[in-house]
């Protein structure tokens, strides 16, 4: 099973990093390389506390396998999101058919939670782009981010309201942090004012895909409430984490020679205190989408 989803995973990416030649393509293209940026976040490591094809990090309930299970049966979802947003759908719609992709999700992987954030933060992304190119518009980062908030921005922070039991819902009511909901609303302010221009940066420094996703990963771990951690370590877990993410900067992050080894030394603490920063790799899935949909435009 691992073999074949590896394999449709690259045949996405080998066609997402063709230029499309047609509007209809553009927006398949859009959601593929939705699948390929959510499959590089999965192979990066070492990543502290999360699951990698590494290792398990700080769980115990899934693996390698249990997240290529879930790519597979997501990979017409992002799709068809572009499309829904190509089509100016509502809100109502979009939230329809993340709901359908999250019980798809479930069902691949036997009720283990693996990409709830990456179905509603690169759904929306997907969505956004997929409206943009309606207009014939080149894709780029701030115009995605546009076109979100015109579109669905009141009905984002309308969502903001609604009473809910998840578990991000509950350590944002009592920590009073900024959730996912929050910063869809906002336009996803930590994805393009941190970790975008991050990841960027670490490019114009020279460093390679590794080492670029590495730096990206830490800087957005830095700033992010990341409802995960708070809901696994409580607010000192996720203080810590953030603590331990600004010292690997300081530090010369992905720049440094021992760069690998010391994420490594990270992720081993990460593990102890079984610590899973799971919204920040949702973040870096989303930013090396913004990166490769505005390369291929």
């Amino acid at each position: 099973m691992l073999i074949a989803v590896a394999s449709d995973v690259r045949a996405d990416a080998s066609a997402a990093g063709d230029a499309p030649s047609s509007p209809a393509l553009w927006v398949q293209h859009i959601g593929r390389v939705a699948t390929v940026a959510l499959y590089h976040e999965l192979a990066l490591a070492p990543k502290p506390g999360l699951v990698s094809f590494v290792d398990t990090g700080s769980h115990t309930d899934m693996d390698a396998t249990t997240f290529m299970r879930s790519l597979f049966a997501l990979r017409h979802y992002f799709v068809r999101m572009a499309m829904l947003g190509a089509a100016h759908a509502t809100f109502a719609e979009l939230e329809a058919a993340g709901v359908a992709a999250e019980v798809r999700m479930l069902h691949a992987t036997r009720g283990i939670n693996t990409h709830r954030g990456a179905i509603f933060t690169l759904g929306l992304l997907c969505a956004a782009a997929g409206r943009a190119s309606s207009f014939a518009e080149r894709l780029t980062a701030a115009g995605v981010r546009a076109h979100l908030r015109v579109a669905w921005g009141e009905a984002l922070r309308h969502r903001c309201g609604r009473a809910s039991s998840s578990n991000g819902h509950r350590v944002v009511r009592t920590w009073g942090l900024r959730g996912v909901g929050e910063e869809a609303a906002l336009g996803f302010p930590t994805l393009f004012e941190a970790a975008v221009p991050a990841l960027a940066a670490a490019r114009v420094s020279g460093l390679d895909d590794r080492h670029a996703r590495l730096q990206a990963l830490f800087e957005i771990i830095a700033v992010l409430d990341d409802t995960n951690l708070a809901h696994r370590g409580g607010l000192a877990g996720l203080r810590f984490a953030q603590a331990q993410a600004h010292a690997f900067l300081c530090a010369g992050g992905a720049m440094r020679p021992d760069a690998l080894r010391h994420a490594q030394s990270i992720h081993l603490a990460f593990v102890q205190r079984r610590l899973s920063p799971g919204g920040a790799a949702d973040v870096l899935a989303a930013a090396c989408w913004v990166e490769r949909v505005d390369r291929a435009a």
